[in-house]
């Protein structure tokens, strides 16, 4: 019994270590860069170009109320890099959000849940989607699966975090 709770404990620790390690220490030095034209469904995160959102969750610098992730209200190739941070996962139709982004920008820069970081790629109350890497950085979308329990869940509960 002690060696199942020791166990229980290890796996809980381990979870959330690197759940705050990907997702507090990777993404502030990824984001930290500041090297985005655009910071698409940024939060309250200052991507150090214009920062856009569907909801304006806090003060941002540069900031741009959006109708629609799929219809951008911006010109053809208006940036250079465009910042995408965790919120394709949340997305109805990663696809065709990909190419919106790539419409407005150069360059997409995805920074993503790694399959390593477990609750945050597992997270069924606010992903539809489980993207198949271990990298947090990308430049094109990786292969991903729709993620397990999630559709129904949130059709029951509403999505926590929808984009």
């Amino acid at each position: 019994m002690e060696y199942l709770l020791a166990t229980g404990v290890l796996i809980t620790v381990s979870v959330i270590t690197l759940h705050w390690y990907s997702y507090r220490r990777l993404k502030t030095y990824i984001i930290g860069r500041r090297r985005w034209d655009l910071n698409i469904c940024c939060g309250t995160t200052d991507g150090g170009g214009v920062n856009a959102d569907i909801v304006q969750h806090g003060e941002v610098p540069n900031f741009v109320k959006l109708d629609s992730i799929y219809r951008l209200p911006f010109a053809d190739g208006q940036f250079e890099v465009v910042l995408c941070s965790h919120t394709a996962e949340h997305v109805q139709y990663p696809q065709r959000f990909d190419r919106e982004l790539r419409r407005v920008g150069r360059r997409v820069v995805y920074i993503l849940p790694p399959l390593w970081d477990l609750a945050a790629a597992l997270n069924v109350r606010e992903h539809r989607w489980l993207f198949l890497t271990l990298r947090k950085i990308h430049h094109r979308l990786p292969p991903r699966i729709p993620l397990p329990f999630s559709r129904k869940l949130q059709a029951r509960l509403g999505q926590k975090i929808a984009a």
